[in-house]
């Protein structure tokens, strides 16, 4: 899993050292969890370094799956049209995983299951104020409440649930954007008893702690840093950085 890289030149060349170092190991799957640039025009907000990034993902040998940053559609003059822009570049099959999207106009939210696992993906732009639409919102919650419950149906020994935004545990300001996340997070995490696991990005630090009772919390570092996080969930949730 890795998150908010690159952001320049010299990041791209550092994560193409990555992706070597990736394919060198045995996993079931690679995520990247948004901000794949800048907010640049000539970077995240732009076609020609979202298909370059396209085919620099396309080296990795495992399945991949992308979710969109804030810097590739909600930070940009015209959001709409970038984020629009995304989905035509990545709301593509996964070759390896047999993922579920999102009716409608909502595909970057997705899911699969694996070792007994769910995994969800939403697009929860960061930034800190929640810039996504009520409808836009209204979708993520209805695809992880559908999520969360065919997982307790199935019997999943864990539920990740990746999204890009810092959802601001520790700010827990009613005003902040992410009150109504936080509040979601919480529910499901006391139902689900230790079996929920969040992975964000957003805030470039590193973070592996509890934020609400029963969530398991994992961040991932950014820029900067190019690094990634190697997952052992059948391990008791064995985590791993990986440069």
């Amino acid at each position: 899993m890795l998150g908010d890289t690159p952001y320049s030149q010299a990041e791209v060349d550092k994560l193409d050292a990555l992706i070597g170092r990736i394919n060198a190991q045995d996993l079931a799957f690679v995520v990247h969890v948004g901000d794949i640039g800048t907010s640049a025009a000539s970077q995240g907000c732009g076609d020609a370094w979202l298909e370059a990034r396209k085919r620099q993902f396309a080296r990795i040998r495992h399945p991949f799956v992308l979710l969109p940053g804030d810097n590739e559609w909600s930070d940009c003059r015209e959001p709409q049209v970038r984020l629009a822009q995304w989905r035509r570049l990545f709301c593509a099959a996964v070759p390896g995983l047999a993922l579920e999207r999102q009716p409608g106009e909502h595909c970057e939210n997705l899911r699969w299951q694996a070792g007994g696992m769910m995994f969800v993906g939403l697009d929860v732009p960061g930034r800190g104020a929640n810039p996504l639409s009520e409808q836009g919102m209204q979708a993520v919650f209805e695809w992880l409440d559908e999520s969360l419950a065919l997982a307790e149906a199935r019997r999943a020994e864990k539920v990740f649930v990746f999204l890009h935004a810092d959802p601001y545990f520790e700010r827990n300001a009613p005003g902040d954007g992410y009150a109504r996340l936080r509040a979601v997070l919480a529910s499901h995490a006391a139902w689900f008893e230790g079996r929920l696991v969040l992975v964000h990005g957003d805030t470039h630090v590193y973070r592996n702690d509890e934020p609400l009772p029963g969530l398991r919390r994992l961040q991932m570092w950014g820029s900067p840093l190019v690094s990634w996080l190697r997952v052992s969930a059948a391990e008791g949730l064995r985590v791993e950085v990986g440069w």
